[in-house]
């Protein structure tokens, strides 16, 4: 069994449902068949879900999208946005790493993408490329500190140690182990295993490499 094979079926132990496509094409016309027309949809930040056409399927008109990022936005509308998002029928997202034991492992800063995947939205859908697979919590997490957080303080202009030199400070430290910057990105770590409610967090794992 290789590790894809071996991803899915833990996932599918953990009682969540799996997809896997070929191609990140492939992406947004099963969103659009997995979320029926004017449903409430939230989303987190994610360069997968852009790279896969999910962000401008959301912004077509045809769902009630709770927009974080649109234009004029202020402050309090984006931080009602992410109040809003905990009774969404639906939550997109995308996840730092995919463990072949079936894990999802995620570390935010605000902490509003780990919510949602916790608690909250109906379903939650999970796109990932094949780049995210890891081995184990302990793999995913050190991808979190040598690839996520310092590519994605980069892109979004972070002043953090891990901008700056392109890995932690606590690469090989503990879980929360890190700098102590404001504009830290991994301020609370989440490791989603077994679930309590079946497919409830659907991934779809695309054999492509895709976003951070």
């Amino acid at each position: 069994m290789n590790r894809i094979e071996k991803t899915i079926e833990n996932l599918k132990k953990n009682r969540m449902e799996v997809t896997f496509l070929q191609s990140a094409a492939e992406v947004a016309p099963l969103v659009e068949r997995l979320i029926p027309a004017g449903s409430t949809v939230g989303s987190g930040g994610s360069v997968t879900l852009a790279e896969t056409g999910v962000i401008d399927l959301l912004r077509s008109g045809k769902y009630r999208y709770l927009d974080r990022a649109r234009p004029g936005i202020t402050p309090e509308e984006v931080r009602q946005v992410y109040r809003d998002t905990f009774s969404a029928d639906f939550y997109l997202c995308s996840a730092n790493a995919i463990t072949e034991e079936g894990e999802l492992v995620n570390a935010d800063g605000n902490s509003n993408r780990i919510a949602a995947l916790v608690y909250g939205p109906e379903s939650v859908i999970v796109v990932a490329g094949v780049n995210k697979l890891v081995a184990d919590s302990t793999a995913g997490i050190r991808r979190i500190k040598t690839v996520a957080a310092p590519r994605n303080t980069v892109r979004l202009s972070c002043n953090t140690y891990c901008r700056e030199k392109g890995v932690c400070i606590a690469a090989d430290g503990s879980l929360a182990a890190g700098c102590s910057a404001a504009d830290r990105i991994c301020c609370n770590y989440l490791i989603s295993g077994p679930q309590r409610v079946r497919g409830r967090i659907r991934v779809i794992l695309v054999n492509e490499e895709l976003g951070y």
